[in-house]
């Protein structure tokens, strides 16, 4: 996949890289980056000389006929590990198991903070289970990552990218030993996962929002909703209006 992928994703995009002498030749490290556009999951592993594992719905792997077929053995190809989300806890603890086994592995684990794209090309709130978990867990170091201008290639939606150039900075590897064994402190996750943030935001450049993107793309779908019923509304008033006056000539 490396080469079928990764080399010519390179060659046409181009990806500029800062830091990537942070990212250890071997041994177990959880690569925690923001999250623009599907596309994060593969220029990310493009550029580096090691497997990355990130964690994939599990209706890749399931899908039936030819089709499914092939789109589960791709995923595997990019080192994507299925997750059944189907319950929020369950999810949960699947995402974190199977980080677990990846960097006992003494692998490259990769995980999204924010949980899902950002709706808006912002930061948002990184979630404290998952990434936290994981690295308390194993006492692997956290290495923030920050993709820049990858949702302009490819926005939600999307299907065909447009070939711009995007860029990668990687930071310094986080050391959270002094928290080990407190993988069930909610208070110590959630100074974890905003430590991590802090960094991703600084390499990152982008705008910080302290909500949970889901609840942003929740706000943002229902305002859309509200603005197609007020639209709805001002248009079926206006053509009472017509049909009125209409009448009254």
């Amino acid at each position: 996949m490396k080469v079928s992928i990764g080399g010519p994703l390179k060659m046409i995009f181009r990806p500029w890289v800062e830091g990537l002498e942070n990212v250890p030749a071997e041994g177990p490290a959880i690569l925690a980056s923001n999250h623009l556009s599907f596309s994060d999951s593969f220029f990310l592993p493009a550029v580096l000389d090691r497997k990355v594992t990130f964690i994939a719905k599990a209706e890749y792997f399931t899908t039936p006929g030819v089709k499914g077929r092939l789109t589960a053995a791709f995923f595997k190809g990019v080192g994507q590990l299925p997750v059944d989300r189907s319950g929020a806890r369950g999810a949960g603890e699947a995402a974190i198991k199977s980080g677990i086994a990846v960097l006992e592995s003494g692998e490259l684990f990769g995980i999204y903070p924010e949980g899902t794209r950002s709706p808006d090309g912002r930061l948002y709130r990184g979630k404290p289970g998952g990434l936290a978990r994981v690295a308390l867990a194993t006492g692997a170091p956290v290495i923030p990552v920050a993709m820049i201008d990858t949702e302009k290639i490819q926005p939600p939606g999307q299907v065909m990218p447009k070939v711009l150039r995007p860029g990668i900075r990687i930071g310094k590897p986080l050391d959270f030993s002094r928290y080990q064994g407190m993988e069930h402190d909610r208070f110590v996750l959630r100074a974890v996962t905003d430590e991590v943030m802090y960094e991703i935001m600084r390499l990152s450049g982008q705008e910080y929002v302290d909500i949970y993107a889901t609840a942003a793309k929740r706000q943002i779908a229902d305002a859309a909703k509200a603005e197609k019923a007020a639209k709805g509304a001002l248009a079926q008033a206006a053509k009472e209006q017509a049909e009125k006056d209409k009448s009254q000539t």
